[in-house]
């Protein structure tokens, strides 16, 4: 089974390194590395084309944000099952697309998602949060529950399917996607029950107060037009985050 990984970037010389070698030292031994870069000028080019000879597919051109490379990533991408690894986010370990193929090898699988570490910028192995996602239910969705994206993997039929990002929404398109995904979509998902993520803190949802209020008007409208939720569901998608700064592993 081939798996291809999108990693979009913009300006991110300090990080992309370690992101790119982290998708290339996985286990699996049919990775396709897709990059997506929006035309960066502090040197992160000139990294990426010191990967050439390993990466499947390189784009480098202006876009119009995160999700135009992203849905630019899934246009390229040639694997089977298609996820993201962000280009300041690392695997937690070797064998994640190993355990991710496998959670596919039941056909009726749409898609699977796993475990998320919040960890500092700086110093990716200190731990600020832990996302201990669980398992799905529609119930759950219903009340603000959501996978987390970066350990989100699909099948390439269910984005020709169903679509890609919105890139009317800024902040909230995977939401978004999930959402229609998970629930209009009705796919089955399964759930790998470990870490498969580490995602370095700063997120261009938590960077400012603006953000933040932006980011909950786009989840609500992305609970609304998908017919899952809506205040209740935004209440308690947020207040479901605070138990994620106590339990760190």
């Amino acid at each position: 089974m081939k798996i291809s990984v999108i990693t979009a970037v913009y300006n991110n010389r300090a990080t992309i390194a370690a992101a790119l070698d982290s998708t290339l030292a996985q286990s699996h031994d049919d990775v396709e590395l897709v990059v997506i870069d929006g035309g960066s000028t502090d040197g992160t080019l000139e990294v990426l084309q010191g990967y050439a000879d390993r990466i499947g597919v390189l784009v480098s051109e202006p876009d119009r944000g995160i999700y135009d490379a992203l849905n630019k990533g899934l246009h390229h991408a040639g694997g089977e099952v298609v996820g993201f690894l962000h280009s300041d986010d690392l695997y937690a370990d070797t064998d994640v697309l190993r355990r991710v193929a496998g959670a596919f090898s039941d056909a009726e699988v749409g898609a699977v998602y796993g475990d998320l570490l919040y960890v500092r910028k700086e110093a990716p192995d200190r731990v600020v949060r832990t996302w201990r996602a669980g398992r799905f239910s529609s119930a759950r969705l219903a009340r603000g529950w959501m996978p987390p994206h970066p350990t989100f993997y699909a099948r390439r039929s269910v984005y020709e399917a169903l679509g890609g990002f919105d890139t009317r929404y800024r902040i909230a398109a995977d939401y978004d996607c999930m959402l229609r995904f998970l629930g209009r979509g009705g796919i089955q998902v399964g759930y790998i029950p470990e870490v498969l993520v580490k995602m370095r803190v700063g997120g261009a949802s938590n960077r400012s107060l603006a953000n933040i209020l932006r980011k909950s008007a786009e989840d609500y409208r992305a609970l609304k037009s998908n017919g899952v939720g809506g205040l209740t569901a935004l209440a308690w998608k947020n207040l479901s985050k605070l138990p994620q700064f106590f339990v760190h592993s």
